[in-house]
């Protein structure tokens, strides 16, 4: 069932767990993620960026998940979330479709324009109901990376904790998204959390939910570590890209030629993908919640 944002993280807030914030693309990824969500009786955050938006249309992602998560989840909460919206006029126009979160990403601005552009998504947001997320300090990479050059010293795009309590209290923001040392793509056994920086944002701010985004390429002991330290929202993108991607390119190759019915090629990367949400969930600790 569709449910406001609030519902389920103050419930993750209470109970010392963290949820899966899963980006999804199509139908097929969706009800994967759904599924997934559904197996493990667990809440979950479907969460869809721009490029998302621009490849599928705004308001028949917005109808897919809310009919989805109201037939396929009758008794699970979903909530449907903006992933990095770099404009206010990203954020307004998923307020009025019905989202009950937006992330309004000025990250890459300077502090002051940063707390500018996010308090004005935050009282439109707040206006109408929503929930609103910022991010402070930045995320390297981008999604289906698999190689990068990483930055040689990590207060260049890190969040720094000195900063967190002033962004808060300007900004009024509901969840705060952090770098700290997680990147957009999978770069396993590279992304290593920096956890005396995160335990300092989690002492500034203990009492807001923060969020992990690009956490594909993290080992679970890092993942459980920042629950620990109040992180409540993970983001994952790239973890279900390659379950269904590297399903489908095996699916193809032992399917006969002649065979044209998409429904039977798809149906094994739909699986993939509710595996590995899974796979999240139980690392997550929001199973059976």
């Amino acid at each position: 069932m569709l449910v406001h944002i609030k519902t389920i993280v103050s419930k993750a807030q209470k109970g010392g767990y963290a949820v899966g914030a899963f980006n999804t693309s199509n139908l097929e990824v969706t009800l994967g993620i759904i599924r997934g969500a559904v197996a493990k009786g667990s809440p979950a955050i479907i969460q869809v960026s721009e490029s998302t938006i621009k490849y599928a249309g705004l308001k028949m992602i917005a109808n897919m998940v809310q009919t989805l998560a109201n037939n396929e989840a009758k008794d699970i909460p979903i909530a449907l979330h903006l992933d990095h919206g770099k404009s206010f006029r990203s954020v307004s126009e998923c307020v009025r479709a019905g989202f009950s979160s937006v992330h309004i990403d000025a990250s890459d601005l300077p502090f002051e324009e940063n707390v500018a552009l996010t308090k004005q998504a935050v009282d439109y947001a707040h206006r109408y109901g929503v929930w609103a997320q910022a991010e402070l300090g930045a995320m390297i990479g981008k999604e289906g990376m698999t190689t990068l050059e990483i930055p040689k010293d990590p207060d260049s795009f890190m969040t720094d904790p000195s900063k967190v309590k002033e962004f808060i209290k300007r900004t009024g923001v509901d969840t705060l998204a952090i770098s700290v040392g997680t990147m957009h793509g999978y770069f396993k056994g590279k992304e290593k959390i920096d956890f005396p920086r995160l335990e300092k944002i989690n002492k500034e701010i203990p009492k807001v939910p923060l969020v992990l985004h690009g956490a594909s390429g993290l080992i679970n002991n890092d993942v459980s570590g920042a629950i620990k330290l109040g992180v409540r929202i993970i983001n994952i993108d790239t973890d279900l890209r390659i379950a269904f991607t590297e399903t489908l390119r095996q699916t193809l190759k032992q399917t006969p030629k002649g065979f044209y019915d998409p429904r039977k090629i798809l149906s094994p990367s739909i699986e993939a993908v509710a595996k590995r949400v899974e796979e999240e969930i139980e690392v997550f600790g929001s199973y059976k919640k």
